[in-house]
């Protein structure tokens, strides 16, 4: 009896789960291993109004769970656990979970991409209540009042210059005493009235998990080691996303910092191997974007069955 599989997808955010309703549509009966984050990154975040087809807004755990509904109502399976290495040399591919061995005939890859967080304990408790990982995402709660955004590359400038658009004050705090970001970004910055710098400083707790929101942020200054307490409405982590690649590491083609090249919609370097979401794009990473290449790779995949591989 034959037990491999026609569609493995790896991750169950909005790209993974997207696969799995269309390759399910397509009767291939995908397997979708739900990874370590499960549900990715929309299950961190509260209200989505920009996702198409809700106008009041969703909640974002409530969003990954109706899409999950979705793809079982079309016969998708789901496994929890995570991959925790794979063999794309041999076909079909092999995939370890830490179980019996999973072998398939074509491979989705929708791991998503974690943002790098401060490792604070009120941070994470914030998550989603004031703390916020994308600017885009959440700036629109934030009208007319004061935020703070840590980082000092290009991600905290285009944070900090959009949340322009809606806060009153937006405040850089950095661990240096200059930016690391392009000197185009730079000077858009310094020529907004909106924005104020703290220099050389960290950000060393996030008031207030007692109240559930966030009332300010406790700084420390690296040269003086002096405390000040900032008050402000959000905290927006601007120091970049880490995409979840290294089990593909000498196997799929990645760029510089771990994100994996796509070609012709979501083809790897391997035939066969299809990638989806945030693991591959660091320009959008949106809800709406990551489902769209969720339905390239699933209509890739049937394609590349179709063919006869």
């Amino acid at each position: 009896m034959d037990n491999t599989r026609n569609v493995v997808i790896i991750g169950s955010g909005c790209a993974g789960l997207t696969a799995a309703i269309y390759s399910g549509r397509a009767n291939l009966k995908p397997l979708v291993i739900r990874g370590r984050e499960a549900g990715g990154q929309l299950t961190l975040t509260t209200l989505v109004e920009n996702f198409p087809g809700f106008p009041k807004g969703v909640q974002g755990p409530d969003l990954i769970e109706l899409m999950r509904q979705q793809a079982e109502e079309f016969g998708a399976e789901f496994m929890e656990g995570e991959v925790t290495s794979v063999d794309l040399s041999r076909r079909p591919f092999r995939l370890e979970t830490g179980g019996d061995p999973i072998e398939t005939r074509t491979l989705i890859v929708a791991s998503g991409a974690s943002a790098k967080m401060l490792g604070l304990e009120s941070e994470r408790k914030l998550l989603g209540h004031g703390v916020s990982t994308c600017a885009t995402c959440d700036g629109y709660f934030f009208r007319g009042k004061e935020v703070a955004v840590v980082g000092g590359g290009d991600t905290a400038a285009e944070d900090a210059l959009f949340l322009t658009r809606y806060a009153n004050q937006v405040n850089v705090i950095h661990r240096r005493d200059q930016l690391r970001a392009s000197k185009i970004m730079q000077d858009r910055l310094r020529r907004n009235a909106k924005i104020k710098f703290v220099w050389d400083s960290v950000v060393s707790d996030v008031l207030d998990p007692a109240k559930g929101v966030v009332t300010g942020i406790k700084l420390r200054n690296l040269k003086t080691g002096e405390e000040a307490v900032k008050n402000c409405n959000g905290l927006f982590i601007g120091i970049g996303h880490s995409p979840n690649t290294a089990i593909f590491k000498g196997q799929l083609e990645m760029n510089e910092t771990g994100y994996l090249v796509t070609h012709d919609g979501s083809k790897t370097n391997v035939a066969g191997v299809f990638a989806a979401g945030d693991v591959q794009d660091h320009v959008y990473r949106q809800a709406v974007t990551a489902a769209g290449s969720g339905c390239m790779a699933a209509m890739d995949a049937e394609k590349f069955l179709e063919a006869g591989h």
